[in-house]
């Protein structure tokens, strides 16, 4: 079968790998007909990662979480790329009780057994009982490469997925396969850093920095739109994403900045939730500084520094909470599903890169917000 890998930055390639096989009977096998990049994917293939975060490691500069997910040389290829994906069941093991041959599945990013205290507490990006497989003993994952298991990519022919009663869950009909194309990680990301927060807030308004985590950042500005969130401002220095965040019916505050200035300045009032998506520890204090009393925020993304600062006086005068950590898919499908299906959210406009199977080598390197892969099922009469 082939695996779409990276190789080093700027380049992907198709390489064969052995056709996977049922290990257990609580196995499936599944074929990827839609994959989309998550945002993190970017990081290393656009820009040459690798050697300033070994020095930065060795010299104590980022955090040696790094190192347990990414490996001690981290991001180094070849390794299996991407972990969004919906796939088409193609073998059930004997133990499997809710799937199907043929069944159209989401594939969480994260592995998890779905028994063990952790994902008993919806912890299941932690599962105790996955990250056994891990070498670096932090995540067990499909395409973080091998400290996160051997699970390889979901850009691929066939992939296993254990735990299938636990992991997988079927895409509704009537939901077009590639409005959930981000499902897997990116989309649901949104959906947990926006709803949950306003329900405790009802009416509130909602801030969300983007830019690093480019697509979650667009994702939960339509998402809080759609919840009925009072306000919601976008901002950001990208024409296209603020575009797009418009087109979901978020008010837009285009800033020029660099990673290390302050947006506050630009910003018109005060929010009940903040979503902080670009990957900037400014933009992390940025955020809580411009939280109401008793706001929440949620960041979504890397902030590696071994020493990141939080203006934690002004947390505590305005009783702020901060929401960080890996995002935790399978719980919250379910109601990731129910809200697009109740409220016809349409993630697709987020997409700005829509390819071909075949195309992924090239396609998966765009510098762009969004790439979604597809191609048809084995079923001609369900195509994708």
């Amino acid at each position: 079968m082939r695996e779409l890998n990276f190789i080093k930055t700027g380049e992907l390639a198709w390489v064969d790998r052995p056709d996977p096989v049922l290990v257990e009977p609580t196995d499936v096998l599944v074929r990827p007909i839609i994959a989309s990049r998550c945002d993190g994917d970017s990081l290393p293939i656009h820009r040459p990662v690798s050697r300033p975060m070994q020095a930065g490691l060795r010299l104590g500069l980022l955090d040696p979480s790094i190192g347990a997910i990414a490996g001690e040389v981290p991001f180094q290829g070849p390794f299996g790329i991407g972990h969004e994906a919906i796939a088409e069941v193609t073998a059930v093991g004997p133990a499997v009780t809710s799937l199907a041959v043929g069944d159209l599945v989401i594939v969480p990013w994260a592995i998890s057994c779905g028994q063990c205290r952790e994902c008993r507490l919806g912890l299941t990006a932690k599962c105790s009982v996955a990250v056994t497989s891990s070498p670096g003993g932090m995540l067990a994952a499909y395409g973080f490469g091998p400290a996160s298991g051997p699970w390889g990519g979901l850009v691929a022919d066939s992939v296993r997925v254990p735990y299938a009663d636990a992991m997988l869950v079927r895409v509704p009909d009537g939901i077009d396969p590639l409005r959930l194309a981000a499902a897997s990680d990116n989309l649901t990301d949104a959906w947990r850093a926006v709803v949950p927060a306003l329900r405790q807030r009802p009416d509130g308004t909602v801030l969300v920095i983007g830019g690093g985590a480019r697509s979650i950042g667009l994702y939960a500005a339509g998402i809080a739109v759609r919840s009925g969130a009072a306000t919601v401002d976008y901002v950001d220095d990208d024409p296209e994403r603020l575009r797009i965040a418009e087109e979901l019916g978020a008010r837009v505050i285009s800033v020029q900045r660099k990673r290390w200035t302050s947006v506050l300045g630009s910003l018109p009032t005060r929010y009940d939730v903040a979503v902080e998506a670009s990957s900037a520890e400014q933009g992390l204090r940025d955020a809580l500084r411009a939280l109401r009393a008793g706001g929440i925020c949620t960041g979504t993304g890397y902030y590696v520094g071994a020493s990141t600062k939080l203006p934690v006086m002004d947390m505590y005068a305005t009783s702020a909470t901060l929401n960080v950590g890996v995002s935790h898919i399978r719980p919250a499908l379910p109601e990731l599903l129910a809200f697009v299906a109740e409220t016809g959210f349409p993630a697709e406009k987020v997409t700005t890169v829509l390819a071909d199977w075949a195309d992924a080598p090239e396609a998966y390197a765009a510098r762009t917000t969004k790439v979604v892969l597809h191609r048809p099922r084995l079923t001609a009469s369900h195509d994708a």
